[in-house]
């Protein structure tokens, strides 16, 4: 098996990308001061696994569109899930969608998505461990 450096060995520009934007989404309830942070991070985490709708529909295989939407809808649960039940959830699901962008980047399942799922990767990853650390920390994730 891979390490994931070895794996990502072609994908410095997608992975740096992602960790500004990871930064930047664990950042972005700043920028929405009246929403819980829990709500900013459930939106972005629903946001981010849609994505891939858009893609499988650029795919254009029936069954792709039919797993990726089943797919983001459990996505959106676990989001919603995550607004008013524990904070862990936005993180799981965080993680969760990295661990299913490594999955895309390894079987290309959905087609022409090369440079996505390490971006992805990088963005929900940073954000799961910037969150977690919030919510160790004891800051309020809900209000």
């Amino acid at each position: 098996m891979p390490t994931l450096g070895r794996l990502f060995a072609n994908e410095r520009a997608p992975l740096t990308w992602g960790l500004i934007w990871g930064a930047i989404q664990a950042a972005s309830p700043l920028g929405f001061w009246w929403l819980a942070p829990a709500t900013v991070y459930a939106l972005s985490l629903a946001l981010i696994a849609a994505v891939y709708i858009g893609f499988a529909v650029a795919d254009g295989r029936p069954t792709v569109v039919a797993v990726e939407s089943i797919v983001a809808g459990a996505f959106v649960v676990v989001a919603a899930a995550g607004v008013t039940g524990s904070a862990w959830l936005l993180v799981l699901g965080l993680i969760g969608h990295g661990v299913k962008d490594l999955w895309q980047h390894r079987t290309h399942y959905v087609a022409n998505t090369r440079w996505w799922p390490p971006f992805c990767l990088a963005v929900d990853w940073l954000a799961a461990t910037i969150i977690a650390i919030e919510i160790v920390a004891g800051l309020p994730i809900h209000r």
